[in-house]
Parts: C-alpha cells; sequence; structure tokens
C-alpha cells in the first residue's frame, strides 16, 4: 500500500479522466478483439487444420506403392487391391509425409516461431510510438496471409506454398494479441470509476494527516510492520491508518474489476464476431460438400473480416502521445533502454535487448522480486492447458466413443463460443454484486471445469456402462451439448479472468514484454495434455481414462493459484525496477 501512495504522491496533479478520449481507445482495442478472434474460431481450431490436411491429401499417394492417388477423380472406377484404410502420404522435397502429420508440422513450427517473435517484438511493443504500429503490422500479415488462400488451389505446382501461408498468418495473430493485451492495464487505469478512486489516493497523499509509515515505499521483503512506530499508535492514528488501508482497498478492487470487466467484454466481442463467420462460413463450406475450394473459402473469409475490422482498430487505438502516460521511470531514476533521450531507435538493437531482457527475468533473483507474478504463471502454465487438453479430449472422445459425426461436432463447435459469450458478460456482473475479487472468481471457475472431466469419469460406473440408466457419465451424444454449453459459460469467463489477473502483476511500463511472458507460457504447455492423453489412449485403448488425468490436472493448479498474494503482488509490481541496461 505504502508504494502505490509514495508513487500517486509523487504526482504533480490529481488525475484526470477524459470521457471522449477514453470511449475512443476503448472502442479501438474492442474492434481489434472483434477483428482477430474470428481467425482462431473459424480458422486456426476449425477449418485451418483440415484443409491443410485436404491439400496434402489432394497431392499425395496410398501406401505402400505411393503410385495410387489418395483423391481419385470422381469418374474413376475404384482400385483393386487398395485397402479403405491405407494411409496417405505426400511427397515434399525429398520426404514423404502422412497428410495428417502435415498440418501437425505445420502447426508446431507456427507455435514455435509465434514465441520467438513475441519474446523478440517485446520491448519493441513496450515503446509507446511503436506499439499500434507493431499491432497492426502483424494485423497485416495474418489477415493478408489468410486471404491469399483464395488464389492458391490445390492443383496448383504452388500449394505448398499453403504452409508458410499458415505459418504467418498464425504468428501475425499471436503477435498482435500480445501488442493487444499490453493495453489492458492502460485502458483500465483510464477508466472513469478507477480515476475517481486514484484521485481519491491523490487527495488522501497529500493530506497531512496521512501515516509517515504510509507515505514510504518498503523496500523488497520488507514488512509493513517494519515502519510501525515503537511506540504504540493512538486512537486517532489508527483510525488514520484504516481510513487510508480503506481507500487503497477500494481502489484495487475497483482497478482489478474494470480490468476483468473490460478484458470479458473482448473475449465475448470476439466470441460473437466468430460465431457469425463461422455460420456464414458454414453456408459455402455446406453447398461446395467441404471440398478444399470451400475451405480455402472460409479461411479466406476470416482474413477479409480479420483486415476489414481493424480498420477502426487503426483509427481509434491510442498511438504514441496518448499512451506517453504509460512510460515507467524506475525509483532510482533509470529510463527504461526503449525510451532514452538522445539514443537514436533501432530495431535490430531492441530485439536484442527484448533476448537479453528475458534472461534478466529468468534469473531467480528476478523471480524473487515478482514471486507472486511467477507464481502466477506456474499456475496458468496447468490451467491453460489443463482448459485446451478438455477441449481436445472432449471432441476425440465424441468423435471415436459416442460415434458422433463431423456436423455434431461443428455445432458443439459453434455451441461452446455462443455459451462463452454469456459466461464473458455474466461473471463480471456476479462479482460486482457478491464484490469478489478476481481471485475468488477465477478458482470458481477452475472447480467447474474441473467437474466436466469428473463427470466424464462416472461413466465408468456399472449403472452406466450395462445400459441400465440410459443418460448419465457422458454416454450419449445429448450430453455432449450440454456440457458444450456448460464449458463454454466458464471458458469464456475464465479466459477474460485469467489475462486480467495477470495485469495486476505487470510492472508499469512492460506490459508487453510480460504479457509475451504469458504467451510463451501457454505455448510451452500446450503440448504436455495431450501428450498424456495420447499415451492413456494408446495404452489402455479407451479415451475415458484420460479424464482422469485432465481431473488431477485442473486440481494441481489450485493451491498454486491460492498461494498468490494479490496485494503483495501488486506492491512488487509497482517497485520493480530490474530493466535491461545496455
Amino acid at each position: 500500500m505504502a508504494s502505490l501512495l509514495h508513487n500517486v504522491e509523487h504526482g504533480s496533479s490529481p488525475p484526470l479522466y477524459d470521457k471522449q478520449k477514453y470511449h475512443k481507445h476503448l472502442r479501438g482495442w474492442f474492434s481489434y478483439a472483434f477483428a482477430s478472434e474470428v481467425f482462431v474460431i473459424v480458422s486456426l481450431t476449425l477449418f485451418l487444420p483440415i484443409c491443410l490436411e485436404q491439400f496434402a491429401r489432394d497431392n499425395g499417394y496410398l501406401l505402400p506403392d505411393k503410385t495410387q492417388p489418395c483423391v481419385a477423380p470422381p469418374d474413376a472406377p475404384p482400385s483393386p487391391g487398395v485397402e479403405e484404410d491405407a494411409r496417405c502420404v505426400v511427397k515434399l522435397g525429398w520426404l514423404w509425409i502422412d497428410s495428417a502429420s502435415f498440418s501437425l508440422y505445420v502447426y508446431s513450427i507456427s507455435v514455435a516461431l509465434q514465441a520467438l517473435t513475441v519474446i523478440s517484438m517485446g520491448g519493441i511493443a513496450d515503446h509507446p510510438p511503436h506499439r499500434k504500429k507493431l499491432l497492426l503490422a502483424f494485423a497485416a500479415l495474418g489477415s493478408i496471409s489468410a486471404m491469399l488462400f483464395l488464389l492458391i488451389s490445390s492443383s496448383s505446382p504452388l500449394w505448398p506454398l499453403v504452409a508458410p501461408l499458415a505459418i504467418c498468418a498464425n504468428v501475425g495473430f499471436g503477435a498482435s494479441i500480445v501488442a493487444l493485451n499490453a493495453y489492458i492495464p492502460t485502458l483500465a487505469q483510464g477508466a472513469e470509476e478507477v480515476v475517481e478512486a486514484r484521485a481519491k489516493l491523490y487527495r488522501l497523499s497529500h493530506s497531512t494527516d496521512i501515516p509517515a509509515s504510509l507515505r514510504q515505499p518498503r523496500e523488497h521483503g520488507e514488512t509493513e510492520e517494519a515502519h510501525e512506530p515503537l511506540l504504540s499508535r493512538t486512537s486517532e492514528e489508527d483510525e488514520r491508518h484504516e481510513d487510508a488501508r480503506a481507500v487503497k482497498a477500494e481502489h484495487d478492487q475497483v482497478l482489478s474489476t474494470t480490468t476483468s470487466r473490460i478484458s470479458s467484454q473482448g473475449i465475448a466481442l470476439g466470441y460473437a464476431a466468430g460465431i457469425v463467420m463461422l455460420l456464414l462460413a458454414l453456408i459455402p463450406v455446406r453447398a461446395m460438400k467441404g471440398s478444399t475450394d470451400a475451405l480455402r473459402l472460409a479461411i479466406g473469409l476470416s482474413g477479409i473480416w480479420w483486415a476489414l475490422f481493424s480498420i477502426p482498430a487503426a483509427a481509434w487505438l491510442p498511438g504514441a502521445s496518448s499512451m506517453s502516460q504509460a512510460l515507467s521511470i524506475s525509483e532510482d531514476g533509470y529510463i527504461p533502454a526503449a525510451v532514452q533521450e538522445g539514443e537514436k531507435w533501432s530495431m535490430t538493437r531492441e530485439i536484442g535487448r527484448a533476448w537479453k531482457r528475458l534472461g534478466q527475468m529468468l534469473r531467480w533473483r528476478e523471480i524473487k522480486k515478482l514471486r507472486n507474478t511467477f507464481i502466477y504463471l506456474a499456475a496458468w502454465f496447468l490451467l491453460s492447458d489443463g482448459f485446451t487438453t478438455i477441449t481436445s479430449t472432449a471432441l476425440l472422445f465424441g468423435k471415436t466413443t459416442l460415434h458422433m459425426p463431423p456436423s455434431s461436432l461443428i455445432l458443439i463447435g459453434a455451441l461452446t463460443p455462443t455459451a462463452g459469450i454469456l459466461g464473458s458478460l455474466i461473471w463480471p456482473m456476479i462479482q460486482r454484486c457478491a464484490g469478489w475479487s478476481n481471485l475468488r472468481i477465477l478458482i470458481i471457475l477452475v472447480a467447474m471445469a474441473s467437474a466436466i472431466p469428473a463427470y466424464g469419469c462416472l461413466g465408468f460406473l456399472p449403472v452406466f456402462q450395462k445400459g441400465s440408466v440410459k443418460f448419465g457419465g457422458l454416454t450419449t451424444p445429448a450430453e455432449m451439448y450440454v456440457l458444450a454449453v456448460y464449458f463454454g459459460s466458464v471458458y469464456g469467463a475464465f479466459q477474460g479472468y485469467a489475462r486480467a489477473f495477470y495485469a495486476e502483476f505487470i510492472p508499469p511500463g512492460e506490459e508487453a514484454r510480460w504479457y509475451a511472458l504469458f504467451s510463451i507460457t501457454d505455448k510451452s504447455s500446450s503440448f504436455v495434455g495431450p501428450l498424456v492423453v495420447g499415451l492413456i489412449a494408446d495404452t489402455t485403448g479407451n479415451i475415458r481414462y484420460a479424464f482422469f488425468f485432465l481431473v488431477l490436472m485442473i486440481w494441481a493448479a489450485v493451491p498454486v493459484l491460492m498461494a498468490v498474494d494479490v496485494e503483495r503482488g501488486r506492491e512488487d509490481a509497482q517497485r520493480y525496477t530490474a530493466h535491461a541496461r545496455p
């Protein structure tokens, strides 16, 4: 608390609220969420993997002779001696690759390059003159790459170009989202209710009645009690001390609620856009019977949407002058390297500094300074992988065990984000009414999510296996639809609160590089859950056993999440002074 009061006290004037400018910036932020999330829902998670596999299949041959095309002409008679389930392989250079593996390899490469990119751009995106430019540049890269799918058919000799196009689209999306997330703390601090709460702090910090112990910032590892006088305080001093605590607590609660509200509304808008585009894309996909051309059209349309609705973001997102107040100067007077006066800006130098800065951030000494930030990242490592694996495992379970057709799985894919919109909007309302913290909401959402694999485990009970009960334990396709709505309402809210809660532990002026670490933690964990689920399915022959693993994985994150000291984490982030120095 002392750290925040100290920072406010050194301000030259009380914070002011500019309604017109704030709403313009907020509309810009929402417009990009509305633009970019379409690519994820329509292309990245649904049509792009299928399209890449179909491109490979259209140009591949069946094993073992590699002479029979995987896709025979419509009027060709069936070839004798060809097995129905023969593997399809495609030749790229000197390698023969399974058509299904082609899609997986492309995705893996894109994730690796995305991680390298977001690390390299962290320092650049934290420099206000370049954050908006960087976001728009990567938005252009991603959307144009998606639109270029419209120009390449599977019969073209240039068809392998779809691989670098898919990689560029995914890298463009991931990097632009890191820049977009970096705006969240600044937008939350500029909201009317937060400005009013901060103005109270300003008036309090300039009051002669404020206890001296609350004016001085604490050093790392130092407790508030270290500043207490040896003689006990008078009742009047106690009252002033409690007033200061109350104002600080009010400010923190308002800031947390506002941050989660903005983040959740962005998720809801993105989901809404994705559903609209998905329904539009399904019309040509169904009319063209899921052909490669239909899949290309769906991906191209998502790129057009992405580019079109990025235009308002380009007009409304804050630029360099509006973001100048977000710059961070440490308490020892050091200005971050990215904004030192008199130094000519260089992209190459900033990329090098970004990697150097990452090495500094991951030193044990720095981890101890931001202990609660890294504790939350450890929980995020488990939770992001757990939620993603629940999604993929449920779809595989529906296809392989419940024998649901592709049309039903697509419907489930539409139901989940639809329910996510409701969850993203309803949970902030519940939070305001109940007065709950972001941490408490997150723990509740995690517990609710764990109920889904736990429900699937009930399918091992004899009452469900023997068929005496026709419904329950995830033994019927109808249950999948109910769970899709339930999971969507939880997952949509979880995504909003997860990034909003993280914003509370980010050092001011370093939002992009810390959201880059947040993204890397997410991507680096994404292989663990699917790998274990795959091993369980291969070993047991029954993917239902994976539900036990998912329950354990989700609940393993709960004690880590509960170990986060929110107030201390905020203060540590405010005091953090480790900067990459040239």
